[in-house]
Protein backbone atom coordinates (compact mmCIF):
# COMPACT_ATOMS: atom_id res chain seq x y z
CA UNK A 1 0.00 0.00 0.00
CA UNK A 2 1.05 3.40 -0.30
CA UNK A 3 0.42 4.38 3.50
CA UNK A 4 0.84 2.54 6.17
CA UNK A 5 1.01 3.51 9.70
CA UNK A 6 2.61 1.30 12.58
CA UNK A 7 2.84 1.75 16.42
CA UNK A 8 6.85 2.74 16.96
CA UNK A 9 8.10 3.00 20.42
CA UNK A 10 7.26 6.55 22.03
CA UNK A 11 10.38 9.59 21.02
CA UNK A 12 11.86 11.27 23.91
CA UNK A 13 12.28 15.25 22.56
CA UNK A 14 16.10 15.88 22.90
CA UNK A 15 15.40 19.91 22.78
CA UNK A 16 14.70 21.55 26.13
CA UNK A 17 11.70 23.87 24.40
CA UNK A 18 10.17 20.05 23.01
CA UNK A 19 10.74 18.54 26.22
CA UNK A 20 7.60 15.99 26.43
CA UNK A 21 7.40 12.42 25.99
CA UNK A 22 4.90 11.21 22.99
CA UNK A 23 2.30 9.06 24.94
CA UNK A 24 3.39 5.35 23.98
CA UNK A 25 -0.21 4.33 23.38
CA UNK A 26 -0.75 7.10 20.89
CA UNK A 27 2.16 7.50 18.87
CA UNK A 28 1.65 6.28 15.17
CA UNK A 29 4.09 5.98 12.53
CA UNK A 30 3.07 6.72 8.72
CA UNK A 31 5.52 5.26 6.48
CA UNK A 32 5.17 5.65 2.44
CA UNK A 33 7.16 5.31 -0.59
CA UNK A 34 5.75 7.97 -2.13
CA UNK A 35 8.78 10.54 -0.93
CA UNK A 36 11.95 9.91 -3.85
CA UNK A 37 14.80 8.52 -2.02
CA UNK A 38 13.32 6.27 0.56
CA UNK A 39 10.28 4.82 2.70
CA UNK A 40 10.13 7.18 5.33
CA UNK A 41 8.73 7.60 8.87
CA UNK A 42 6.02 10.24 10.48
CA UNK A 43 5.28 10.09 13.99
CA UNK A 44 2.08 12.16 15.09
CA UNK A 45 -0.74 12.04 18.41
CA UNK A 46 -3.61 11.37 15.64
CA UNK A 47 -4.37 7.32 16.10
CA UNK A 48 -6.23 7.87 12.70
CA UNK A 49 -3.45 9.69 10.47
CA UNK A 50 -4.12 7.96 7.39
CA UNK A 51 -7.44 9.63 7.25
CA UNK A 52 -5.52 12.45 6.76
CA UNK A 53 -2.59 12.13 4.04
CA UNK A 54 -2.50 11.23 0.32
CA UNK A 55 1.60 12.32 0.36
CA UNK A 56 4.12 12.33 3.08
CA UNK A 57 6.58 15.06 3.06
CA UNK A 58 8.12 15.93 6.20
CA UNK A 59 6.08 19.65 5.24
CA UNK A 60 3.36 17.46 5.23
CA UNK A 61 3.80 15.67 8.06
CA UNK A 62 4.65 19.22 10.52
CA UNK A 63 1.25 20.38 8.87
CA UNK A 64 -0.41 17.22 10.18
CA UNK A 65 0.91 17.24 13.35
CA UNK A 66 0.13 20.77 14.14
CA UNK A 67 -3.25 19.82 12.69
CA UNK A 68 -3.47 17.51 15.47
CA UNK A 69 -2.25 19.81 18.26
CA UNK A 70 1.16 18.43 18.52
CA UNK A 71 2.34 22.55 19.56
CA UNK A 72 -0.23 22.76 22.25
CA UNK A 73 0.91 19.21 23.54
CA UNK A 74 4.47 19.76 24.33
CA UNK A 75 4.51 23.58 23.93
CA UNK A 76 6.46 23.52 21.28
CA UNK A 77 7.00 26.03 18.03
CA UNK A 78 7.08 24.81 14.09
CA UNK A 79 10.90 24.80 13.71
CA UNK A 80 11.59 22.27 16.91
CA UNK A 81 8.30 20.12 15.46
CA UNK A 82 10.15 20.26 11.96
CA UNK A 83 13.36 18.91 13.29
CA UNK A 84 11.66 16.32 15.56
CA UNK A 85 9.52 15.08 12.46
CA UNK A 86 12.90 14.91 10.39
CA UNK A 87 14.59 12.60 13.23
CA UNK A 88 11.91 10.52 12.52
CA UNK A 89 11.82 10.19 9.01
CA UNK A 90 15.82 9.53 9.39
CA UNK A 91 15.72 6.99 12.56
CA UNK A 92 12.84 4.89 10.25
CA UNK A 93 15.43 4.99 7.34
CA UNK A 94 18.31 3.45 9.09
CA UNK A 95 16.26 0.57 10.87
CA UNK A 96 14.37 -0.11 7.47
CA UNK A 97 17.54 -2.28 6.80
CA UNK A 98 16.46 -4.52 9.52
CA UNK A 99 12.87 -5.38 7.88
CA UNK A 100 14.49 -6.95 5.03
CA UNK A 101 15.74 -9.38 7.72
CA UNK A 102 12.59 -9.48 10.03
CA UNK A 103 14.14 -11.59 12.45
CA UNK A 104 17.00 -9.74 13.37
CA UNK A 105 14.65 -6.64 14.11
CA UNK A 106 14.40 -8.51 17.77
CA UNK A 107 17.39 -9.44 18.55
CA UNK A 108 19.27 -6.22 17.70
CA UNK A 109 20.13 -3.31 20.04
CA UNK A 110 20.38 -0.41 18.41
CA UNK A 111 16.58 0.71 18.22
CA UNK A 112 14.37 0.05 21.29
CA UNK A 113 10.85 -1.12 19.77
CA UNK A 114 8.56 -3.33 22.06
CA UNK A 115 8.24 -6.23 20.64
CA UNK A 116 4.40 -5.77 20.12
CA UNK A 117 5.36 -2.58 18.03
CA UNK A 118 7.59 -4.50 16.43
CA UNK A 119 5.26 -6.70 14.78
CA UNK A 120 2.76 -4.26 13.61
CA UNK A 121 6.07 -2.52 11.71
CA UNK A 122 6.84 -5.48 10.47
CA UNK A 123 3.34 -6.22 9.14
CA UNK A 124 2.63 -2.90 7.81
CA UNK A 125 6.68 -2.97 5.83
CA UNK A 126 5.22 -6.25 3.96
CA UNK A 127 1.53 -5.24 3.16
CA UNK A 128 0.95 -5.08 -0.24
CA UNK A 129 -1.82 -3.62 -2.92
CA UNK A 130 -3.98 -6.29 -4.41
CA UNK A 131 -3.84 -4.27 -8.03
CA UNK A 132 -0.07 -4.41 -7.84
CA UNK A 133 0.31 -8.21 -6.85
CA UNK A 134 -2.38 -8.78 -9.46
CA UNK A 135 -0.13 -6.97 -12.30
CA UNK A 136 2.95 -9.03 -11.44
CA UNK A 137 1.28 -12.12 -10.60
CA UNK A 138 2.79 -15.43 -12.01
CA UNK A 139 5.71 -13.31 -13.89
CA UNK A 140 9.37 -13.81 -13.02
CA UNK A 141 10.70 -12.11 -10.23
CA UNK A 142 13.60 -10.43 -11.87
CA UNK A 143 14.64 -7.63 -12.82
CA UNK A 144 13.19 -8.03 -16.23
CA UNK A 145 9.68 -7.73 -14.53
CA UNK A 146 11.41 -4.55 -12.35
CA UNK A 147 11.71 -2.67 -16.18
CA UNK A 148 8.15 -2.93 -16.24
CA UNK A 149 7.32 -1.27 -12.49
CA UNK A 150 7.12 1.70 -14.77
CA UNK A 151 4.66 1.01 -16.38
CA UNK A 152 2.44 -0.85 -13.74
CA UNK A 153 2.95 2.29 -12.03
CA UNK A 154 1.26 3.97 -14.26
CA UNK A 155 -1.31 1.53 -14.59
CA UNK A 156 -2.20 1.31 -10.87
CA UNK A 157 -1.77 5.02 -9.81
CA UNK A 158 0.81 3.32 -7.20
CA UNK A 159 3.83 5.30 -6.91
CA UNK A 160 6.82 3.83 -8.65
CA UNK A 161 8.49 3.99 -5.15
CA UNK A 162 5.94 2.39 -3.63
CA UNK A 163 5.80 -0.49 -6.68
CA UNK A 164 9.33 -1.21 -5.96
CA UNK A 165 9.53 -2.02 -2.09
CA UNK A 166 6.62 -4.05 -3.19
CA UNK A 167 8.25 -6.11 -5.76
CA UNK A 168 11.52 -6.09 -3.73
CA UNK A 169 9.68 -7.86 -0.62
CA UNK A 170 7.90 -10.14 -3.39
CA UNK A 171 11.10 -11.47 -4.52
CA UNK A 172 12.84 -11.48 -1.09
CA UNK A 173 10.15 -13.84 0.06
CA UNK A 174 10.73 -16.23 -2.96
CA UNK A 175 14.42 -15.75 -2.70
CA UNK A 176 14.30 -17.16 1.16
CA UNK A 177 11.58 -19.95 0.97
CA UNK A 178 12.03 -21.65 -2.34
CA UNK A 179 13.99 -24.31 -1.26
CA UNK A 180 13.13 -24.39 2.02
CA UNK A 181 11.91 -27.70 3.45
CA UNK A 182 8.26 -27.98 4.83
CA UNK A 183 5.01 -25.98 4.08
CA UNK A 184 5.36 -23.17 2.59
CA UNK A 185 2.89 -20.55 4.93
CA UNK A 186 4.78 -21.51 7.94
CA UNK A 187 8.04 -20.86 6.14
CA UNK A 188 7.03 -17.64 5.60
CA UNK A 189 6.10 -16.75 9.24
CA UNK A 190 8.71 -18.54 10.69
CA UNK A 191 11.09 -16.25 8.46
CA UNK A 192 9.52 -13.13 8.15
CA UNK A 193 7.34 -12.79 10.97
CA UNK A 194 4.13 -12.36 8.62
CA UNK A 195 0.07 -12.57 10.12
CA UNK A 196 -1.31 -16.02 8.51
CA UNK A 197 -3.21 -14.07 6.73
CA UNK A 198 -0.48 -12.22 5.21
CA UNK A 199 1.57 -15.01 5.29
CA UNK A 200 -1.00 -17.01 3.07
CA UNK A 201 -1.12 -14.30 0.42
CA UNK A 202 2.91 -14.35 0.10
CA UNK A 203 2.34 -18.34 -0.14
CA UNK A 204 0.38 -17.31 -3.20
CA UNK A 205 2.93 -14.93 -4.84
CA UNK A 206 5.70 -17.91 -4.26
CA UNK A 207 3.65 -20.03 -5.82
CA UNK A 208 2.62 -18.41 -9.13
CA UNK A 209 5.56 -16.90 -9.83
CA UNK A 210 7.40 -20.62 -9.20
CA UNK A 211 5.12 -22.44 -11.76
CA UNK A 212 4.45 -19.26 -13.81
CA UNK A 213 0.37 -19.68 -14.69
CA UNK A 214 -0.82 -17.51 -17.30
CA UNK A 215 -2.63 -14.69 -15.56
CA UNK A 216 -1.77 -11.81 -18.20
CA UNK A 217 -4.53 -12.62 -21.25
CA UNK A 218 -7.76 -10.60 -21.86
CA UNK A 219 -10.21 -13.27 -20.29
CA UNK A 220 -8.29 -13.75 -16.97
CA UNK A 221 -8.43 -9.74 -16.50
CA UNK A 222 -11.41 -9.81 -14.37
CA UNK A 223 -10.12 -12.12 -12.12
CA UNK A 224 -8.61 -10.31 -9.03
CA UNK A 225 -5.64 -11.59 -6.93
CA UNK A 226 -8.17 -12.24 -4.01
CA UNK A 227 -9.36 -14.67 -6.50
CA UNK A 228 -6.13 -15.92 -8.07
CA UNK A 229 -4.79 -16.50 -4.18
CA UNK A 230 -7.96 -18.66 -3.23
CA UNK A 231 -6.73 -21.22 -6.35
CA UNK A 232 -3.58 -21.20 -5.27
CA UNK A 233 -4.42 -22.01 -1.41
CA UNK A 234 -6.77 -24.81 -3.41
CA UNK A 235 -3.36 -26.07 -5.59
CA UNK A 236 -0.66 -25.56 -2.37
CA UNK A 237 -3.49 -28.13 -0.26
CA UNK A 238 -4.56 -31.01 -2.16
CA UNK A 239 -2.26 -30.84 -5.53
CA UNK A 240 1.32 -30.00 -4.35
CA UNK A 241 3.93 -32.72 -3.40
CA UNK A 242 3.55 -32.41 0.28
CA UNK A 243 -0.05 -32.41 0.21
CA UNK A 244 -0.29 -36.03 0.66
CA UNK A 245 3.16 -36.49 2.65
CA UNK A 246 4.44 -33.90 4.54
CA UNK A 247 7.75 -35.20 5.03
CA UNK A 248 8.71 -34.32 0.95
CA UNK A 249 11.50 -31.35 0.56
CA UNK A 250 9.74 -28.34 -1.35
CA UNK A 251 6.44 -29.47 -0.42
CA UNK A 252 4.01 -26.53 -1.51
CA UNK A 253 5.85 -25.24 -4.25
CA UNK A 254 5.65 -27.87 -6.76
CA UNK A 255 2.89 -29.30 -7.96
CA UNK A 256 3.15 -33.59 -7.63
CA UNK A 257 4.12 -34.92 -10.64
CA UNK A 258 3.01 -38.37 -10.03
CA UNK A 259 -0.40 -37.17 -9.49
CA UNK A 260 -0.61 -35.24 -12.70
CA UNK A 261 0.24 -38.67 -14.55
CA UNK A 262 -2.23 -40.26 -12.96
CA UNK A 263 -4.89 -37.49 -14.05
CA UNK A 264 -4.94 -39.48 -17.38
CA UNK A 265 -6.59 -42.21 -16.06
CA UNK A 266 -9.30 -40.29 -15.84
CA UNK A 267 -9.90 -40.35 -19.25
CA UNK A 268 -11.89 -43.04 -19.33
CA UNK A 269 -15.04 -41.07 -18.22
CA UNK A 270 -14.95 -39.74 -21.83
CA UNK A 271 -13.30 -42.13 -24.01
CA UNK A 272 -15.85 -45.24 -22.87
CA UNK A 273 -19.52 -44.44 -24.05
CA UNK A 274 -21.15 -46.73 -21.78
CA UNK A 275 -19.10 -44.97 -18.75
CA UNK A 276 -20.34 -41.84 -19.62
CA UNK A 277 -23.64 -42.08 -21.07
CA UNK A 278 -24.27 -43.85 -17.36
CA UNK A 279 -22.49 -40.86 -15.96
CA UNK A 280 -24.69 -38.66 -17.80
CA UNK A 281 -27.80 -40.38 -16.50
CA UNK A 282 -27.11 -40.14 -12.84
CA UNK A 283 -26.15 -36.60 -13.07
CA UNK A 284 -29.35 -35.69 -14.94
CA UNK A 285 -31.62 -37.83 -12.66
CA UNK A 286 -30.27 -35.77 -9.63
CA UNK A 287 -30.75 -32.48 -10.89
CA UNK A 288 -34.20 -33.10 -12.47
CA UNK A 289 -36.40 -30.35 -11.13
CA UNK A 290 -33.75 -28.89 -9.30
CA UNK A 291 -31.79 -26.23 -11.89
CA UNK A 292 -33.65 -23.44 -14.20
CA UNK A 293 -30.45 -24.33 -16.90
CA UNK A 294 -31.75 -28.46 -17.08
CA UNK A 295 -32.30 -28.66 -20.67
CA UNK A 296 -29.32 -27.13 -21.62
CA UNK A 297 -27.08 -28.94 -19.33
CA UNK A 298 -28.60 -32.41 -20.67
CA UNK A 299 -27.86 -31.29 -24.19
CA UNK A 300 -24.45 -29.94 -23.34
CA UNK A 301 -23.37 -32.20 -20.53
CA UNK A 302 -21.05 -34.29 -22.84
CA UNK A 303 -19.01 -31.20 -24.12
CA UNK A 304 -18.64 -29.96 -20.41
CA UNK A 305 -17.54 -32.92 -18.96
CA UNK A 306 -15.00 -33.49 -21.50
CA UNK A 307 -13.84 -30.31 -20.80
CA UNK A 308 -12.80 -31.09 -17.43
CA UNK A 309 -11.34 -34.40 -18.28
CA UNK A 310 -9.36 -33.30 -21.03
CA UNK A 311 -8.15 -30.49 -19.26
CA UNK A 312 -7.02 -32.71 -16.08
CA UNK A 313 -5.50 -35.27 -18.61
CA UNK A 314 -3.22 -32.65 -19.90
CA UNK A 315 -1.72 -31.70 -16.84
CA UNK A 316 1.17 -33.34 -17.59
CA UNK A 317 2.71 -30.68 -19.87
CA UNK A 318 4.30 -27.95 -18.30
CA UNK A 319 2.66 -25.55 -21.03
CA UNK A 320 -0.78 -26.88 -20.08
CA UNK A 321 -0.01 -26.81 -16.32
CA UNK A 322 0.70 -22.77 -16.87
CA UNK A 323 -2.73 -22.41 -19.00
CA UNK A 324 -4.41 -24.28 -16.25
CA UNK A 325 -7.03 -20.87 -15.46
CA UNK A 326 -7.11 -19.92 -19.11
CA UNK A 327 -8.35 -23.23 -19.87
CA UNK A 328 -11.04 -23.02 -17.04
CA UNK A 329 -12.55 -19.66 -18.17
CA UNK A 330 -12.81 -20.84 -22.03
CA UNK A 331 -13.98 -24.25 -21.92
CA UNK A 332 -16.36 -24.11 -18.71
CA UNK A 333 -17.04 -20.97 -17.59
CA UNK A 334 -17.46 -19.04 -20.43
CA UNK A 335 -20.00 -21.87 -21.60
CA UNK A 336 -21.98 -21.79 -18.06
CA UNK A 337 -21.72 -17.97 -18.28
CA UNK A 338 -23.16 -17.81 -22.30
CA UNK A 339 -25.80 -20.10 -21.00
CA UNK A 340 -26.53 -18.17 -17.45
CA UNK A 341 -25.67 -20.51 -15.40
CA UNK A 342 -26.06 -19.23 -11.54
CA UNK A 343 -23.31 -20.14 -8.78
CA UNK A 344 -25.67 -22.19 -7.07
CA UNK A 345 -26.72 -24.10 -10.30
CA UNK A 346 -22.81 -24.61 -11.15
CA UNK A 347 -22.52 -25.72 -7.55
CA UNK A 348 -25.27 -28.45 -7.48
CA UNK A 349 -23.86 -29.80 -11.16
CA UNK A 350 -20.38 -29.94 -10.29
CA UNK A 351 -21.23 -31.45 -6.54
CA UNK A 352 -23.44 -34.38 -8.30
CA UNK A 353 -21.05 -34.59 -11.25
CA UNK A 354 -18.15 -35.84 -8.75
CA UNK A 355 -20.94 -37.84 -6.62
CA UNK A 356 -21.87 -39.67 -9.75
CA UNK A 357 -19.13 -40.90 -10.40
CA UNK A 358 -18.82 -43.28 -7.33
CA UNK A 359 -21.72 -44.67 -8.78
CA UNK A 360 -20.13 -46.06 -11.81
CA UNK A 361 -19.27 -49.89 -11.08
CA UNK A 362 -15.94 -50.61 -13.91
CA UNK A 363 -14.60 -46.91 -12.61
CA UNK A 364 -11.64 -47.35 -10.52
CA UNK A 365 -10.04 -44.27 -9.98
CA UNK A 366 -12.15 -42.50 -7.40
CA UNK A 367 -9.34 -40.98 -5.40
CA UNK A 368 -7.90 -39.32 -7.83
CA UNK A 369 -11.26 -37.93 -9.25
CA UNK A 370 -12.06 -36.45 -5.53
CA UNK A 371 -8.24 -34.99 -5.39
CA UNK A 372 -8.53 -33.16 -8.83
CA UNK A 373 -12.38 -32.45 -8.66
CA UNK A 374 -12.52 -31.36 -5.32
CA UNK A 375 -9.69 -28.21 -6.19
CA UNK A 376 -11.43 -27.84 -9.40
CA UNK A 377 -14.71 -27.31 -8.07
CA UNK A 378 -13.31 -24.99 -5.94
CA UNK A 379 -11.38 -22.37 -8.35
CA UNK A 380 -14.61 -22.56 -10.76
CA UNK A 381 -17.14 -21.20 -8.22
CA UNK A 382 -14.46 -18.89 -6.91
CA UNK A 383 -13.61 -17.63 -10.82
CA UNK A 384 -17.43 -17.90 -11.86
CA UNK A 385 -18.13 -14.19 -11.99
CA UNK A 386 -22.17 -13.62 -12.12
Amino acid sequence: MQIRYAVFTPILCRTQRFNCAINNTRLQMLFTQTVPGAIYLLATVSPRLDRYITLVKVSDAVKVRMDEGALLECEANPEVLTSDTMDQFRTFQMCERLLHSPTKLGSQLLYQIPAQNQIILIERYYEFDSVFAREVLGKKLSKGTKKDLDDISCKTGITLKSCRRQFDNFKRVFKVVEELKGPLVENIQRHFLLSDTLARDYAAIVFFANSRFETGKRKLQYLSFQDFAFCAGQLISYWTIGAMDSMMEDMDVDLEKEFLNELKDLKVLVNDKDMMDQHKILVCAALRGKIKVYKLMEVNFKNLSRALINLASKLTHTKDVRDLFIDLVEKFIEPCRYDRWTVAEITLFLTHYTNAAHCLGTFRHQMIWDRYMGVIKSCILQMYHE
